[in-house]
């Protein structure tokens, strides 16, 4: 069969390294590879799934491997991920129709991603049972990437670095008041007011899951003279703000909309003001992010390069003060996500079901594989109206971390 030759051709270039066994709905084997591990066997239950794959590789395996079309005999879908993706940087041979599937990318891109649109996409993830993203985040329910200062951190640790990490770029002082764009479940707003000594946070989100778990997380902490959550568009909010925060936000903004976000950050931000941006983001040239995670897991969703964020960020009048790139730092924080989603998987399956089980794994496996094997990273990006605003050197953030633990000591004693 024609499908048959395309994948063999597909897999004999792709598996350098490790041991793939391709098991048509005919029952036909092939194998592919050196004969070490890892080790995966994959079958076919039809084979209008072996077309699939061949026409529409980047939809059609987190599709059919959802649907139970594609099956893994042995291995996981991660280790198949591992197999093609750890050798190629990530850029399979092209096959059919792949050069038009760009095309229609870069046209459907064009569409302004508006606040309805942008509450709509937003409700698709984070408007989940509520119980499901306690299975496997952190006790703080820290959805975006880690910061593993050290080789030995588990994610919890990790999580809570992020955080100190990020104020100490901010620079929040006592009285300061900041705005967190993409406030989450709360977590880095009651951080900033908790122990670094924000006078005023304001975290906005269009999720209502997440709105409501946080007021009751403000509530809960004594907070809510100094930490206000709101329902609501960035576009919508009114004031200044000495420090803007935004975590894992700017990837469901799409291009067309960044002059509007930059230059409504700029709008926001005191003069003497700093922001910072923590996005993920990849290297290289702009390139269509996964058709299968933005139809499936995050609509809207843009990875962006940053030749796409710069020409925005100067035209909004920001300066950029500094860039720091986060490499794998995701991939070890997806692992840790991966590894306790699989051990509730039963859990999970009593809120949903197999069919959503099997596509929350794949989603998993396939942003860590981003991460660990291809070209995703993440960028925080500090950003000010005046370039005497952010200190000489660097070497301020590591002295304002030092601090910070000191705070969270303090704090944890005094909440003990």
């Amino acid at each position: 069969m024609l499908s048959e030759k395309i994948l063999s051709l597909a897999f004999t270039r792709a598996v350098k390294h490790g041991t793939l066994e391709m098991i048509t709905a005919e029952g036909e084997r092939s194998t592919f590879g050196d004969g070490t591990e890892p080790r995966v066997s994959i079958r076919f239950t039809d084979a209008a799934a072996q077309m699939a794959l061949c026409l529409h590789p980047e939809l059609k395996l987190g599709e059919l491997y959802t649907d139970g079309r594609l099956v893994i005999e042995q291995g996981t879908i991660l280790d198949l991920l591992q197999l093609l993706l750890q050798h190629t940087h990530g850029q399979l041979d092209e096959l059919p129709l792949q050069r038009l599937r760009r095309i229609r990318h870069w046209m459907m891109r064009r569409a302004e991603n508006d606040a309805a649109k942008a509450k709509r996409n937003v409700a698709h993830h984070y408007d989940l049972d509520g119980r499901l993203y306690a299975l496997f985040l952190d006790s703080d329910r820290q959805y975006s990437c880690a910061y593993f200062d050290h080789p030995d951190a588990g994610l919890e640790e990790a999580q809570l670095a992020k955080k100190r990490h990020i104020a100490a770029k901010l620079m929040v002082d006592r009285g300061h008041s900041v705005l967190d764009i993409g406030s989450g479940w709360g977590g880095m707003g009651l951080y900033l007011a908790q122990v670094a000594g924000a006078g005023m946070v304001e975290g906005i989100t269009l999720s209502e899951e997440q709105f409501e778990a946080s007021r009751r997380r403000a509530a809960g902490a004594g907070l809510l003279d100094r930490v206000h959550f709101e329902l609501q568009d960035y576009r919508s909010t009114t004031g200044t703000f000495d420090r803007i925060v935004s975590v894992g936000m700017f990837e469901h903004v799409g291009v067309p909309s960044y002059d509007e976000y930059f230059q409504t950050c700029r709008n926001l931000l005191k003069e003497d003001g700093v922001m910072l941006l923590h996005t993920i983001g990849r290297f290289g040239t702009p390139y269509p992010t996964n058709p299968w995670i933005t139809k499936y897991i995050f609509p809207g969703g843009h990875l962006p390069v940053l030749s796409e964020m710069m020409p925005a960020i100067e035209r909004a009048g920001l300066i950029v003060t500094d860039i720091e790139i986060l490499r794998l730092h995701y991939a070890y924080t997806l692992q840790a996500w991966r590894e306790r989603f699989l051990a509730h998987r039963e859990e999970v399956l009593k809120l949903y079901d197999e069919r959503f089980c099997r596509m929350w794994e794949c989603y998993l496996a396939l942003s860590e594989s981003a991460f660990r094997w291809q070209d995703a990273v993440v960028f925080q990006v500090q950003l000010t109206r005046r370039n005497d605003v952010a200190p000489l050197t660097r070497d301020y953030i590591a002295e304002r971390e030092a601090a910070l633990k000191a705070a969270e000591a303090m704090e944890l004693k005094r909440s003990a």
